[in-house]
């Protein structure tokens, strides 16, 4: 598959009634008897709502909640440059959201996390650059994963990132009839034994393959994948085997690429320069999302909905959105995305932690959100929106 991990979404296509014209099957729900429960925890850290310790064993990592994503500096959001956008993550991770997430493959991300955790090892005391994280991905192809292969791959994330030890890697794997991962995810754990990597993930694995990894022992932390009031569909399954296990998720999506917020609300975008433009990759990725869930005027609905509870705490709709999510079940940290040097939701973040749901807001959430389509049923578990076969 030649399509970068952003962008295959677009091959996906659903039909007039909802479901998918690529579809896997839904699987049913797994029995869990032969996944031995993992020593892994997450708890927040005392009295610090903005930080919470993901722990799988002798493996450790203190990650932000919210945390930054960086896929917006791979392009269609804007020219980044490159000063600016360091001096931004500079102010993010001053305003305590020292959590920023990467990817090989989202263009220039992980060399502007090696400048600027070089400008933070110059310009901030130790014990501030100990606070600080950087969590790529790994996307390889699907091809025969020895373990030379694993290390050199690792090695390019390491040097481009300027440090040791890389934080967290997240492992994706397009081709699940190529039982490759499980080999690329020993040797990931075998770099993690020497220090390479301090701890190893997934993202947007699904429950089956998460079960099958976790009996063969390999001590996964985390997965991310898309979740949002929306897209709902890591609390079906997943959600269960994570509580079980305790590997926790990182979830993407949270703000659906900034259309859950007071900009869509009250708009027709099916008028030609009536409203906002759906102009960039994440905003077209998750409107391809709210049509399979019910479209734009159902999701108007939800809009208006959201807007009444974000105005009666006097936050904004996707401080609510976030919100709602972190609350569920076994999610450790939700992602924003970042346009550094370009814009900024410090404020917006910042009220996250202090934001308490009451019953009356998650309640009318809820009898929005029940309007829609189950998106378990129409695309699948997480992460089938990647993998058509």
């Amino acid at each position: 598959m030649s399509e970068s991990l952003q962008f295959c979404l677009s091959k996906f296509t659903f039909n007039s009634n909802g479901t998918p014209t690529r579809r896997r099957r839904v699987i049913a729900t797994p029995k869990y008897k032969h996944v031995r429960p993992f020593q892994c925890m997450v708890r927040e850290t005392g009295e610090d709502k903005h930080h919470i310790v993901v722990k799988n064993g002798k493996d450790s990592l203190d990650i932000c909640r919210v945390v930054n994503g960086m896929w917006q500096t791979s392009g269609g959001w804007g020219r980044i440059e490159k000063n600016n956008a360091i001096d931004a993550m500079l102010k993010y991770a001053d305003a305590g959201f020292t959590t920023f997430d990467m990817a090989d493959i989202y263009g220039p991300a992980e060399d502007l996390y090696g400048i600027f955790i070089n400008r933070v090892r110059r310009e901030r005391p130790p014990e501030f650059l100990e606070k600080v994280r950087g969590l790529t991905k790994w996307v390889p192809q699907p091809v025969k994963m020895t373990s030379s292969y694993v290390r050199d791959s690792i090695n390019v994330s390491r040097k481009r990132m300027d440090v040791e030890s890389l934080d967290m890697l997240q492992f994706h794997w397009w081709d699940y009839s190529n039982s490759g991962y499980l080999d690329a995810l020993k040797h990931l754990t075998d770099l993690k034994e020497e220090g390479k990597i301090k701890t190893v993930a997934l993202t947007n694995f699904d429950t089956e393959r998460l079960q099958i990894i976790l009996e063969n022992e390999i001590p996964i932390v985390s997965n991310q994948v898309q979740h949002s009031i929306v897209d709902m569909r890591p609390q079906q399954k997943m959600a269960e085997l994570c509580q079980l296990t305790g590997v926790k998720l990182i979830t993407y999506g949270t703000v659906m690429g900034g259309l859950l917020s007071e900009k869509f609300v009250d708009t027709n975008i099916s008028i030609p320069f009536a409203g906002p433009a759906i102009n960039t990759p994440s905003l077209q990725k998750y409107k391809r999302m709210i049509d399979a869930w019910g479209g734009w005027s159902l999701f108007q609905g939800l809009l208006r909905t959201l807007k009444q509870v974000a105005s009666k705490h006097g936050v904004s709709i996707a401080t609510v959105a976030v919100k709602y999510i972190l609350d569920q079940p076994a999610v450790a940290g939700s992602m924003v995305g970042v346009r550094l040097g370009l814009s900024e939701h410090i404020q917006d973040s910042n009220a996250i932690f202090s934001l308490v749901l009451d019953e009356e807001d998650l309640n009318s959430i809820r009898e929005s959100t029940a309007k829609g389509k189950d998106l378990l049923k129409v695309i699948g578990d997480c992460g089938d929106e990647y993998r058509g076969a």
